[in-house]
C-alpha cells in the first residue's frame, strides 16, 4: 500500500468539533475511506484550521480523490510520501 500526504484548504475553517458529533463524522469518514480501501492515519490542521496535511495509506490518488468526494472534502494537492525515520542509522 502507497502513503500519500493529502493537503487541504478549508477557507472558512475546519468545522469539527471534539465531542460526540465530531467523533461520529470522524468515524463515517473511516467507513467511506474504507469502500474504497483507503486508510486515514493522521491529520495536521493549522492554527486557523483553514488548512489541513493529512496522512493516508490508498491504493491510489483516484482513491483518495473518490472518498474525498462521497465524503464532502476538499482536495488541492496529493503528493506521495516516504517515512523518513531520524533514527534509521541506529
Amino acid at each position: 500500500m502507497r502513503r500519500y500526504l493529502v493537503e487541504r484548504t478549508f477557507p472558512d475553517g475546519l468545522a469539527l468539533s471534539a465531542n460526540a458529533d465530531g467523533a461520529q463524522v470522524c468515524l463515517t469518514v473511516i467507513g467511506n475511506n474504507a469502500e474504497d480501501g483507503v486508510t486515514w492515519i493522521h491529520s495536521y490542521v493549522t492554527h486557523d484550521k483553514q488548512k489541513t496535511y493529512c496522512i493516508y495509506d490508498a491504493p491510489s490518488p483516484e482513491a483518495i480523490r473518490s472518498t474525498a468526494r462521497r465524503n464532502g472534502l476538499p482536495v488541492d494537492r496529493i503528493t506521495e510520501v516516504r517515512v523518513l525515520d531520524p533514527y534509521f542509522h541506529m
